[in-house]
């Protein structure tokens, strides 16, 4: 079946959603999110409970995004020359079977920290090739009329994942241990699956290249000789860190405040409820250089508000805040570089975002893990928040586009 697109601009998120494939997607982003999300619940604990510490917990996002930080650019240029929705039905295939794998070894008793780690890398391969898939395939069920309310709505279906997930896998870690929660997550891949198996989008044109590395390499020249399109890549690898939840939020839950496995679910589900009314205002209007640097600046100030909270109050205060100003601004910075990119450079160009959010988290997660265990959660928070305040400020007059473009 072929996504029916109606012409115009704008309509925000019920508009994508009239979208009958694009809808039948949502919902299964929905579930295949949330089991993620339970998933990273249980493996996050379970190396807290074999005596992990911050660096740890860094080498584990490292493992996951390292992939990406390496594979993204080769991945956008894949994207650009191959069918999405094929990419794709092999990609959520390979998910279900490394989280069946890992599964099997939590319930043999073979689970431990470097196995652990081997299936999160190979998860992380997979990832490099399916995040900017999943994005581009999103524009191929409801075109470029309607990218802001299509992207705002994947923002949510991030958000209600963390809100779901850290909810469900709380409850299955109490019960019945963390195994279920690894298996919960490879069951919600049939989801996203059927939608794929049912749905059949036309086929977007590809574009001839010479060859791989040529045409990524020609996607991140193309993406860094547009100041707007550089400064939103930057930014979004300055705010990387604070999309790791298996980072800052356990640590701030045990070291600081001495909360259990409770209370970092808790963080996890207030920073999504935050994140909700985030994303359902980025698509609101056509996306703007200045909203999103107005957004940066706000997320800097709510960062360091979570990271010098003298009381839970006002760490929960803070992280509902940090959801809903963190997600806003990268949904309409990232709604804004596909609009910005050339359509026929447009997967390359979100290859270099996908190096940038989530691929820079190798280097940015481990430095940060380093920092905790040096000079505490609070310090390490503090700083991710500062950065995305620099590079806002840096580039302050790249996020001004000319009138002709703001009103396109």
């Amino acid at each position: 079946m072929t996504a029916t697109r109606e012409a115009g601009f704008g309509g925000g998120p019920l508009a994508a959603l009239r979208v009958r494939p694009f809808f039948w997607w949502f919902a299964g982003q929905v579930t295949s999110a949330s089991g993620g999300m339970t998933q990273t619940v249980a493996v996050g604990w379970l190396i807290l409970s074999w005596h992990g510490n911050g660096l740890e917990l860094g080498v584990l996002s490292a493992a996951a995004l390292g992939p990406t930080l390496l594979l993204g650019l080769w991945a956008g240029a894949l994207i650009d020359q191959h069918q999405r929705r094929t990419i794709l039905i092999w990609t959520q295939s390979l998910f279900t079977v490394l989280s069946l794998l890992l599964y099997a070894m939590i319930v043999s008793g073979t689970a431990s920290y470097w196995p652990l780690i081997a299936v999160t890398l190979a998860t992380g391969v997979i990832t490099a090739i399916d995040a900017p898939a999943r994005q581009i395939y999103v524009l191929d069920l409801v075109g470029t009329e309607r990218v802001a309310g299509a992207v705002s709505l994947y923002e949510v279906i991030v958000n209600l994942s963390r809100v779901l997930g850290p909810a469900l896998g709380g409850v299955l870690l109490a019960t019945a241990g963390p195994s279920w929660c690894v298996l919960v997550n490879a069951l919600s891949f049939l989801a996203p699956l059927a939608v794929l198996l049912h749905y059949r989008p036309a086929p977007a044109p590809s574009t001839p290249t010479r060859s791989a590395r040529g045409s990524a390499i020609a996607g991140v020249r193309y993406a860094f000789s547009q100041p707007l399109l550089r400064t939103l890549v930057l930014l979004a690898a300055s705010a990387a860190p604070l999309f790791t939840p298996t980072l800052f939020f356990p640590l701030l839950a045990t070291r600081v405040f001495h909360l259990g496995g409770s209370g970092y679910g808790l963080l996890l589900a207030l920073f999504g409820i935050g994140a909700l009314p985030g994303a359902l205002l980025a698509s609101r209007g056509t996306p703007t250089g200045t909203r999103v640097r107005t957004l940066a600046l706000a997320t800097s100030v709510c960062v360091l508000v979570s990271a010098t909270a003298p009381v839970l109050p006002v760490l929960f205060a803070g992280t509902v805040l940090t959801g809903m100003t963190s997600i806003w601004m990268i949904a309409a910075a990232n709604a804004l570089v596909q609009l910005r990119a050339a359509p026929e450079l447009r997967g390359r160009v979100m290859g270099a975002w996908t190096v940038a959010l989530p691929g820079t988290l190798p280097i940015t997660a481990v430095l940060a893990g380093v920092i905790a265990d040096a000079f505490g959660p609070r310090i390490a928070y503090a700083l991710a928040g500062m950065a995305i305040a620099l590079v806002a400020l840096g580039g302050w007059r790249a996020y001004v586009e000319p009138q002709a473009l703001r009103d396109s």
